[in-house]
């Protein structure tokens, strides 16, 4: 890469390239193979050592976040991978309210009797921090999903530090251009690749990025042995969606913040959460700790479970479907599964993952599904 600094901007496009030599690809190519044949001294296998093409796609992220990446099959995976690697008894400081598959893992790993967790409002610094003495692990969302609560996270990770406690945070809803937690402390970021790394809804994929190379490593070794590793056509559709990541960002965060300011007033809408509104709980700590609020917002309509779900069944160019970070902007009740509402999310709150559509047809399919006769 570039030998000389660069913006983030720039590194989503330069970032994981092969060498310039003469007449050699752009792009580092799809390479599809289990096996390699032997050298002399090694025993190389792609469950153990990565192909090129996931090498590229961790290069271009572990420079974005200023760390070492470490790619899986999943975010799911990569979540596991942390809460099943803690020595037995480790506890765990972790949101109480979160993604729902990430409450998911530490709950069964404390069924099992493995980890002992200790849930929180991450977005309360004080609370978290009474909760750290004697625990080996905090859990941070950047911002929470799906409430879009927003943690002081150079805070939680000092006092975790003074503590003796790793921070690891999910940047997911955040993106290396929005906010880079190891440049404030964390000791590893998660990201589920699927959404806005690689920008398209067509793969799965997670990512971890450590500060330190020797942590990397012990990830990898973990990776082999619980056969998590992504599929070389995974790794390059990701780092192919990853190119454009800077102008799809862009896009949608002027569109989730115009959006985000009509909703607010709309009359048939009693809450919208979003860090990039004054009003908002989490604005001074957006404003003070990240590049722009993101594209997520969630907003809560007046009446009922029923009424939110005909919001979403009306909408024409809004998906109604799970998941985020595309190009198309999708829409969802998170209280229709189980879990979510288990943990607090309001029944008529609606998850809308903003994309890169224009937005005034955006607001007039959001406008014409909340006035829709109920």
């Amino acid at each position: 890469m570039v030998d000389v600094p660069l913006h983030p901007e720039s590194i989503v496009v330069a970032a994981g390239r092969p060498p310039r030599t003469p007449r050699a690809p752009l792009s580092t190519p799809v390479v599809l193979t289990a096996p390699y044949q032997h050298g002399p001294d090694d025993n190389h296998y792609s469950r153990h050592e990565t192909t090129d093409t996931v090498r590229a796609f961790e290069e271009a992220v572990g420079a974005l976040e200023g760390g070492h990446a470490v790619a899986y099959s999943s975010g799911m995976g990569a979540v596991a991978a942390i809460a099943q690697a803690q020595p037995a008894g480790t506890v765990a400081v972790v949101p109480s309210a979160a993604y729902s598959g990430t409450l998911a893992i530490f709950g069964e790993q404390q069924a099992l009797g493995h980890l002992q967790v200790r849930p929180v409002d991450i977005t309360v610094t004080d609370e978290v921090i009474a909760a750290l003495p004697g625990a080996g692990l905090l859990w941070l969302e950047s911002v929470t999903n799906p409430l879009l609560g927003v943690a002081d996270v150079p805070a939680l990770a000092a006092a975790a530090r003074r503590n003796g406690v790793r921070t690891y945070v999910d940047s997911t809803f955040s993106t290396p251009l929005g906010f880079r937690p190891l440049e404030h402390g964390a000791d590893l970021v998660m990201h589920s690749a699927t959404k806005y790394l690689a920008g398209h809804s067509d793969l799965l994929m997670g990512v971890l990025v450590a500060r330190t190379a020797e942590r990397a490593q012990e990830l990898r070794e973990g990776r082999a042995l619980a056969g998590c590793i992504p599929g070389a056509l995974e790794c390059y559709l990701a780092l192919r969606g990853l190119r454009t990541l800077a102008v799809r960002w862009e896009r949608a965060q002027a569109n989730a913040q115009e959006l985000a300011e009509r909703l607010a007033a709309h009359p048939r809408v009693t809450r919208v959460r979003f860090p990039g509104l004054p009003s908002d709980p989490g604005h001074e700590v957006a404003s003070r700790l990240h590049d722009g609020y993101g594209a997520m917002i969630s907003f809560d309509v007046a009446g009922t479970a029923e009424d939110a779900e005909r919001v979403c069944t009306s909408l024409q160019l809004i998906n109604h479907a799970t998941s985020l970070g595309g190009v198309e902007s999708l829409i969802e009740r998170r209280a229709r599964h189980a879990i979510d509402a288990e943990h607090g999310t309001p029944p008529t709150l609606l998850r809308f993952s903003v994309g890169i559509e224009h937005v005034e047809d955006l607001w007039t399919d959001l406008d014409g599904a909340l006035t829709t006769k109920q």
